[in-house]
């Protein structure tokens, strides 16, 4: 390992000072081709050693775009540097204003830039091509490894060593005691009993461990044996398969820290990202649908049956903070229960009121709630303060779908479970989307959802009544 380590850290040193001296080529370029504008004197060397010095710490620091790992493709290494040189003129740039330098115009500048970048990036990715080359040609053609366990970490592994350097990483299998899927199966060499004497015939060189870490046993043995072979033991952690729920890790400076639940709404960007995206969808529905539609539903309900327009109901939003919820009235006032589930032909219902509910449109004044906040365009619906009472009891992951902010639509009502929750496992259900919704969130996903929404709007659905 610390012979490993004193390499790297030759390897970034003889990359760095190779990129200095194409900058410095970059300066003398600049120099040659605007040749009596400015010549490479005066102040400019000092500006040169500015340039190179800020360029060797956020290049070696910031970024480390120097490693010659021969598992970083090439796109990576390119986006790394792009990165570098971003963050390289934000820097100077910041230095520039604050110190109050008169140096180069800025059409120079822009020309240094882009020499240097060009310069750098392709020497990098020579050197990069160079490498492999003599690694796949001239070194050892490739490593032999087998993995161990089937689990997701372990398929993500295979997946990007394969991916990443297939020539010199050679996949020989699979062995777990686990059925695997379809397309997995040509993949499997055998059992744990067989890995053995598999690793011993075929000389494998790297056994990486993808199993449950509360196997230590198992751990202990595989590698004693590895070591008595000559062969390097490696583990994937499959913390899913430990814990049995979704895993996400971070990395706290150097060590890693689990969170046992994923939650990409945990993370202030995407809320922003998210919060952004509704405030523009619901004010273009404010602004654009409701002064025509809004007029004609409160006609067609004033008409249909006495009683307000408008009708709400206090509902548990994030975090079980009780807000107005906002619909069109799609009830008849003269009967109560106003806490009871609508059920498939209920009398409370008005005529009106089935059309409203069949196409969704008595949700339509909630794009209110969302502009307030006290809803989302996408998310779980909220259900009623007597239903949360009811299922926080026994479903115990009843709780985690509001761990976000509620919405107009959601994840489960689009793929078919809205409407009456009485059947044995509907809740469940349920609450099992909105999980997955949760976990999952992205933009996308919420740009799908609201289309399906849509089409489910103009197909009309079974389940809304």
């Amino acid at each position: 390992m610390i012979l490993y380590e004193r390499r790297t850290h030759v390897n970034q040193m003889i990359l760095l000072t190779a990129d200095i001296l194409l900058i410095f080529g970059a300066f003398r370029f600049v120099e040659f081709y605007h040749r009596g504008d400015w010549a490479f004197g005066g102040d400019y060397p000092l500006f040169f050693a500015v340039f190179a010095l800020i360029w060797w710490i956020v290049a070696g620091q910031v970024t480390n775009p120097t490693s010659l790992d021969r598992l970083t493709s090439y796109a990576e290494k390119f986006w790394a540097l792009v990165l570098a040189f971003l963050v390289h003129a934000v820097v100077l740039t910041a230095g520039i204003l604050l110190l109050h330098v008169r140096l180069l115009p800025i059409r120079y500048i822009l020309l240094l830039y882009g020499v240097a970048g060009a310069a750098v990036v392709s020497g990098r990715l020579l050197v990069a091509f160079f490498y492999r080359t003599y690694r796949y040609r001239l070194a050892r053609p490739h490593s032999r490894f087998v993995i161990v366990g089937a689990s997701r970490s372990g398929r993500e592994m295979h997946q990007f060593l394969t991916l990443h350097d297939p020539v010199a990483n050679q996949f020989l299998g699979f062995f777990t005691d686990e059925p695997v899927a379809a397309n997995l199966q040509p993949l499997v060499r055998g059992g744990l009993a067989d890995l053995k004497d598999f690793c011993e015939r075929e000389q494998v060189d790297e056994m990486y461990f993808a199993l449950p870490l509360n196997q230590a046993d198992l751990i202990s043995e595989l590698s004693a044996f590895a070591d008595d072979h000559f062969m390097s033991f490696r583990i994937v952690p499959d913390f899913e398969g430990t814990l049995h729920k979704g895993v996400d890790v971070h990395y706290h400076g150097r060590g890693p820290i689990l969170t046992v639940r994923r939650h990409p709404l945990a993370f202030r960007t995407n809320q922003i990202a998210k919060r952004g995206f509704d405030l523009v969808f619901s004010g273009l529905v404010i602004v654009g649908v409701f002064p025509i539609l809004l007029p004609i539903l409160a006609v067609l309900i004033k008409l249909d049956s006495p009683g307000p327009v408008f009708f709400k109901q206090m509902r548990p939003g994030k975090r079980n903070k009780l807000f107005p919820c906002y619909k069109l009235r799609s009830m008849s006032t003269a009967t109560g229960g106003t806490e009871l589930q609508a059920t498939k032909g209920d009398a409370r219902v008005t005529r009106v009121g089935r059309f409203l509910r069949s196409s969704s449109l008595d949700e339509i004044p909630q794009f209110f709630n969302v502009w307030l906040g006290h809803m989302s365009v996408v998310g779980p619906r909220p259900n009623m303060v007597s239903q949360l009472e009811e299922y926080s009891k026994h479903i115990h992951t009843y709780a985690q779908r509001h761990a976000v902010t509620p919405g107009i639509t959601g994840h489960a009502q689009v793929n078919g479970h809205r409407g009456e929750t009485r059947a044995a496992g509907a809740m469940e259900k349920r609450v099992e989307y909105d999980l997955e919704y949760v976990e999952n969130w992205s933009l996308l996903l919420d740009v799908k959802i609201i289309g399906k929404t849509v089409w489910n709007m103009v197909a009309g659905e079974k389940n809304a009544y």
